[in-house]
């Protein structure tokens, strides 16, 4: 009998754990915004914090949304774009700039009306885009090969900085004048001085190649490349570009993202899976959740300030467009 109730017991404690397991996810869903009417790919996100705006790229509508996150829903759709791939919001500027792969535009709009305030035209493809609040300059990857660089203030065009290759996603630092940005038609990552508005270095990714999403962890000079020809977390010292990991991931990732807070790193993937790993220290990961989502479900971003990670699904069979809203946990 004695043996009976151990044998319980141990059982027991074990659905403990796993329930205990369970509720300790590393993001757990709090909302479900959806997007009636949207079709197709859905590409990259930008945030308006204190207005409480998410600005999303739906490349395949032809559309950016833009939602109210406190009400949890669409607040307009801004139509007549040609397949736009990257958002961006720039606090005290009231501008938001949406780069479009199909006519090569940057096309700048008012946050406030949402009217159009000026369209700036690169050769083709005009892809990600990023700000430096420093300098109030927006850079958009584009083309063949070349990161544009636009005056924030007066929307012009100050030059241009050329690759072998199309610059997928790139980060800048902000404790010096570097830009990292992947080139994987190329397989390398081209390390660029933005002061001097030239490449300084190369790094080579030999063990992967399709090097799209890049997140940087500046204080410990940790650079996060995720492939995906094989599907692989890499990480690199950003000094020196040698990778230092290289771990499974999910397939067909998109986006990712360095939580400085818990120590983790955020990948989303086409495959249907958010893959969480968990920084012990600079040199050691190791993942501790995948967290099943849709098909197509590539795209994400997570805002540190709310604490939140925003996962696009787009519309495919019975699944509706919309947005999944997760919040990080301790």
């Amino acid at each position: 009998m004695k043996h009976f109730y151990l044998v319980l017991l141990v059982g027991l404690l074990a659905c403990a754990t796993s329930w205990q397991a369970a509720e300790t996810s590393a993001l757990q869903q709090v909302q479900t915004i959806p997007l009636a009417n949207v079709e197709g790919r859905i590409d990259h996100f930008s945030v308006d914090i204190q207005g409480k705006r998410l600005f999303v790229s739906a490349l395949g509508n032809n559309t950016l949304e833009v939602i109210d996150l406190q009400a949890g829903k669409r607040a307009t759709s801004i139509s007549g774009l040609k397949e736009p791939q990257g958002v961006l919001y720039v606090p005290g500027l009231n501008k938001i700039f949406v780069t479009n792969a199909g006519d090569g535009t940057c096309r700048i709009f008012d946050t406030g009306s949402y009217h159009p305030i000026d369209t700036l035209h690169f050769s083709s493809d005009a892809d990600n885009v990023r700000y430096d609040a420093a300098r109030k300059q927006v850079y958009v990857g584009y083309g063949e090969g070349a990161l544009g660089i636009i005056d924030a203030t007066t929307n012009k065009l100050l030059g241009e900085i050329p690759f072998r290759g199309h610059p997928e996603s790139f980060q800048l630092e902000t404790s010096g004048p570097r830009i990292f940005v992947n080139v994987p038609t190329d397989g390398h990552i081209a390390v660029v001085d933005r002061e001097k508005r030239a490449i300084v270095a190369t790094w080579p990714i030999e063990e992967a190649r399709a090097n799209f999403p890049m997140a940087l962890d500046e204080p410990d000079h940790r650079l996060f490349v995720v492939s995906r020809k094989p599907a692989r977390l890499l990480v690199l010292d950003a000094r020196s570009g040698k990778v230092l990991v290289s771990l499974p991931s999910v397939g067909d990732a998109d986006d990712v993202f360095y939580d400085a807070a818990h120590k983790r790193i955020y990948i989303s993937g086409g495959e249907g899976f958010l893959e969480v790993f968990k920084q012990d220290d600079a040199d050691h990961y190791r993942r501790i959740e995948r967290i099943g989502t849709a098909s197509g479900a590539r795209t994400s971003l997570f805002v540190p300030e709310l604490n939140r990670l925003y996962l696009a699904v787009p519309h495919r069979g019975s699944q509706g467009a919309e947005i999944r809203v997760y919040e990080a946990q301790p």
